[in-house]
């Protein structure tokens, strides 16, 4: 499998994502980068190209809004921030001067779902529902700082707009192989082959999701780890086949429940008329989560470590 062999090592996605746009602004002399003042991960891009930087201060909706302009004459633009204001504060920005005309804009940001105890005001828990629902947007959640650059990379092909969201982004931890392991934006990722149950995930949950189907296995149930990386749009044919093979869905996120990666692929099954023996949704309730490291919040909330394992031992004997 294309896993490391522990999760010990992490690296900062916001490096990866400085380091990975200042080479594509070699190879791509119409790529800009823009920020509403969280200009730290663009330092080498800055000093590279500073012709192709903008500031605009801490405005998301101006960040936004230049980007699209750009855009429309003929570049691709990269808007880096935090997520929960690029998401929320400039919602109406993406979906008209962005999604409307289908531009080669690039949303990327930090501190998706419950992270960095900055309270309810801080978290991005509702972005990918909001993301999944705009017309023309392809939606991504990386679970493993080195596909940033991967998903980077690809996007400079990509015709219409897209959204990447990561954590903190300073210290992530590795999970792939990259020698190992293709990755397409629009597929899913076995991370770990199973029978038994099927456990979905993305993000920051994907190496919690690991951890859980390793103990399920010293209890001998096998449990299949797919990181469903893109949300928009999502692998049919893999959630086809993983309901064929296993019968059994647990879905992990740091998310809203209610409208993020379940909503996705409880639309699949009831779109393909598929029948499980047990579906679960783990996440964020319809709550404001207030203050707390994402530890102490994911237990409080019931999908830490410890109620992955419990459901999927509910599901087994189902």
């Amino acid at each position: 499998m294309p896993v490391t062999s522990n999760f010990d090592v992490v690296i900062s996605s916001r490096s990866v994502t400085g380091q990975t746009l200042a080479e594509l602004g070699e190879e791509h002399p119409n790529l800009w980068a823009i920020t509403p003042d969280i200009s730290a991960t663009l330092v080498e891009f800055r000093e590279r190209f500073p012709e192709r930087f903008v500031d605009v201060g801490l405005s998301e909706q101006a960040a936004v809004g230049v980007a699209s302009g750009l855009a429309y004459e003929g570049n691709i633009c990269v808007v880096s921030g935090m997520l929960p204001f690029l998401s929320m504060r400039a919602l109406e920005q993406v979906r008209t001067d962005v999604c409307y005309p289908n531009l080669p804009v690039r949303i990327i940001g930090t501190h998706g779902g419950l992270q960095g105890n900055g309270g309810s005001t801080h978290y991005a828990v509702e972005d990918l529902g909001l993301m999944c629902s705009l017309v023309n947007m392809t939606v991504v959640s990386i679970s493993d700082p080195m596909m940033v650059r991967e998903v980077l990379q690809q996007s400079m092909s990509l015709p219409g707009p897209l959204y990447i969201r990561t954590g903190v982004g300073k210290k992530d931890t590795v999970i792939y192989d990259f020698d190992e392991l293709d990755i397409s934006i629009g597929r899913g990722i076995v991370a770990r082959e199973g029978t038994d149950i099927t456990l979905f995930c993305h993000g920051e949950m994907v190496a919690q999701a690991m951890q859980a189907a390793a103990a399920m296995a010293d209890e001998g149930v096998s449990v299949r780890v797919v990181d469903i990386f893109t949300l928009k749009p999502i692998d049919v044919d893999l959630i086809k086949q993983c309901a064929d093979d296993t019968h059994r869905f647990v879905v992990l996120e740091d998310h809203l429940m209610a409208s993020g990666l379940a909503q996705c692929i409880a639309n699949v099954l009831a779109d393909q008329m598929i029948h499980l023996d047990w579906f679960r949704r783990l996440g964020i309730p319809q709550v404001f989560a207030g203050f707390g490291e994402d530890k102490e919040l994911r237990d409080k909330y019931g999908y830490g470590l410890q109620d992955t394992i419990a459901a999927l031992r509910e599901a087994a004997v189902h």
